[in-house]
């Protein structure tokens, strides 16, 4: 149910001594993505990060990367100190983004 709290490690989790926490508003406004697969997009071996700026004017870091069903996804990141990473995005990448996703996949093996 929607209202239930998401378990604690969803909330913030730490793949490689790197530490990833949710903007709660963020969890709120996810469509066609659920938590678990952004966390299986962060502690992916292979991921992209490509620097963005959001439509704010904010720097982040996006990591381009596939869930374990092979989905393809965006994860956006805000740096919250050396080692941590607030999450203040995720969507499906478009199918433009998935053929560049594609392209480094195979220069990249």
């Amino acid at each position: 149910a929607p209202d239930e709290p998401l378990p604690a490690s969803v909330l913030r989790s730490y793949t490689s001594g790197v530490g990833y926490e949710w903007v709660w508003e963020v969890l709120d406004k996810l469509i066609g993505v659920e938590p678990h697969e952004v966390s299986q997009v962060l502690a992916a071996r292979r991921r992209w990060p490509r620097p963005a700026v959001t439509v704010e004017g904010f720097e982040v870091l996006t990591i381009w990367g596939r869930t374990k069903t092979g989905g393809p996804l965006l994860v956006a990141l805000k740096s919250k100190d050396e080692w941590d990473w607030w999450i203040v995005g995720a969507r499906e990448l478009d199918p433009g983004e998935t053929a560049q996703l594609e392209a480094w996949e195979a220069s990249n093996d």
